[in-house]
């Protein structure tokens, strides 16, 4: 039997998009309390949350929303990482206040933030090693949260997967 690489491209992306969710699960978290929420995004949920973004980079006048909404389009896969905010308390002052008694609504704990970067770069080392196209993106996460993809997460990110000849997430042009 002879098996092409592109007949068997997708279900790959799909295997190794499942290694790095991995990844993103057993990165370190602080405290070892784990707050991450992951979840993977294919086929038509992909397409929706691309229009769902290109609305909200029409909506602000951001041609840069827009531009990673069409991207996302050469995804076969997106990977969003996100984190529930709950003070770690443990007075680091890294979200700028002396305690966390005295950080106010609104502020994230920087633990939760450092987290959900340590996910991320866990996920994005697992591609690289698997020799996946990715690019971690804000823009997707916000979009994501705006279709409400991962419930009880204040913070996420996105980050698109492909295998192709060129990664499609470099070398971009800006829309105005």
């Amino acid at each position: 039997m002879v098996y092409n690489e592109r007949d068997a491209r997708h279900e790959h992306v799909i295997e190794c998009a499942k290694q790095m969710m991995t990844a993103a699960r057993t990165a370190p978290k602080a405290k070892g309390v784990d707050l991450i929420e992951i979840a993977m995004l294919t086929d038509k949920d992909v397409i929706n949350l691309s229009k769902s973004l290109h609305q909200i980079g029409e909506d602000m006048g951001r041609g840069g929303l827009m531009r990673d909404a069409d991207n996302l389009l050469s995804a076969e896969a997106v990977i969003l990482i996100g984190t529930r905010e709950e003070p770690m308390m443990l007075n680091c002052a890294y979200c700028g206040f002396a305690t966390c008694g005295e950080r106010p609504e609104g502020v994230p704990c920087a633990m939760n933030t450092i987290d959900i970067g340590i996910a991320v770069g866990s996920a994005c080392a697992t591609a690289a090693d698997l020799r996946l196209d990715t690019r971690v993106m804000y823009s997707v996460g916000y979009a994501a949260g705006k279709l409400g993809l991962m419930p009880g997460c204040k913070y996420i990110i996105g980050i698109p997967v492909s295998a192709s000849s060129k990664n499609p997430f470099f070398d971009r042009k800006r829309k105005v």
